[in-house]
């Protein structure tokens, strides 16, 4: 039976003031979310076609929420989110190519294909996960913002969860030490109305989550997160805060995810009304108008766009699938650090 979802973005102020963004913005902003989307398009059918196992949740329809982050920060700051995680490294850099190897469990993987599809992980791109256990990286992600504050740099930490991830009983006592400590991180609520099949309004009676962090005295809004400018500019507002020294903030974004909660979900908890109604704000063809508004490419041009993620896409499942295996030494490496283990030593040698 579905149910009251919380407020969703106002039809009515869908129109973009594209004067504050430049023409390169729109254009990477509409590669990179079509690239994910194609990504996990291909990915989902193929993961019904059994060519990988494990768990699969894919981002379809969030594109917004991670391109808008990453084109508000810098190099050097570092962001962390849950198990839906193809979005964020895709946006951040990551060649699509060791993302779809790492599904398929390939060493040619960005976790050397030990994580899968819920443990995605590229340091040089500053994206620390992908983790499987809910709200799990909500303390971690202020762990890793206090060590940049202990190190004395300016980066800032963006840390990714799920309305029911804001849950966990871990969220209130990281609240409290970042708000104690001034810790420079940016707490993104990606409220997709959704945990699981659990809408917001069945976990809590508030359902502005952004009075979340009120008893905290933590700066805390909500952002239209189908709109990528309106993204990008609370958390350029909120970065400037903690690269200040003033601490952290939290982000209520509210977006929605198309699919289910992973690939096994009916879905019988929401109706097809309600999914087409977010769908008439979809992220990508919102941004693809505000291109074509602008004349910012011709018809030439775009059609070269998609020709190239589509082949991005063909070219990331080949390469996954050409791949090796790991090998048995790989149960072994980047588990202990030690190295003189007698079935270490002898895969080692």
């Amino acid at each position: 039976m579905a149910t009251k979802t919380a407020d969703k973005p106002n039809k009515a102020n869908r129109k973009s003031d594209s004067s504050k963004f430049s023409k390169e913005t729109y254009v990477k902003w509409y590669t990179d979310m079509l690239l994910i989307r194609k990504f996990e398009e291909r990915i989902s059918q193929l993961y019904i076609q059994q060519k990988f196992g494990g768990f699969l949740h894919v981002y379809i329809g969030q594109e917004a929420v991670a391109v808008g982050t990453v084109s508000a920060c810098k190099k050097g700051d570092k962001h962390i989110t849950a198990y839906r995680d193809h979005g964020h490294p895709i946006a951040l850099g990551t060649d699509p190519r060791i993302l779809a190897a790492e599904l398929y469990g390939k060493i040619t993987g960005c976790s050397k294909g030990k994580g899968g599809s819920m443990h995605f992980f590229d340091v040089e791109k500053g994206f620390y996960g992908g983790h499987g256990i809910v709200g799990a990286q909500i303390p971690m992600g202020a762990g890793m913002a206090f060590a940049d504050k202990y190190k004395g740099n300016d980066n800032v930490t963006f840390c990714s969860f799920g309305d029911g991830a804001a849950r966990q009983g871990a969220l209130h006592e990281t609240f409290n030490m970042a708000m104690l400590w001034k810790l420079p991180c940016v707490f993104i609520i990606e409220n997709n109305n959704y945990a699981m099949g659990t809408s917001v309004e069945r976990t809590t009676n508030v359902l502005d989550l952004s009075k979340m962090g009120a008893s905290y005295e933590m700066p805390s809004f909500v952002v239209d997160g189908m709109k990528p400018e309106a993204v990008h500019e609370a958390i350029a507002e909120a970065a400037a805060r903690a690269r200040k020294g003033d601490g952290p903030t939290l982000l209520d974004i509210r977006t929605y995810r198309y699919k289910g909660h992973s690939m096994s979900d009916p879905q019988k908890y929401r109706t097809k009304e309600e999914v087409a109604d977010w769908q008439e704000q979809d992220p990508i063809d919102y941004v693809l108008g505000v291109i074509k508004e602008n004349k910012f490419l011709s018809d030439k041009e775009i059609e070269a766009v998609d020709e190239w993620v589509k082949n991005e896409v063909a070219a990331s499942i080949k390469f996954a699938e050409d791949s090796p295996l790991p090998g048995p030494e790989e149960l072994y490496i980047d588990v202990y650090s030690q190295t003189d283990y007698p079935y270490i030593k002898e895969y080692l040698a």
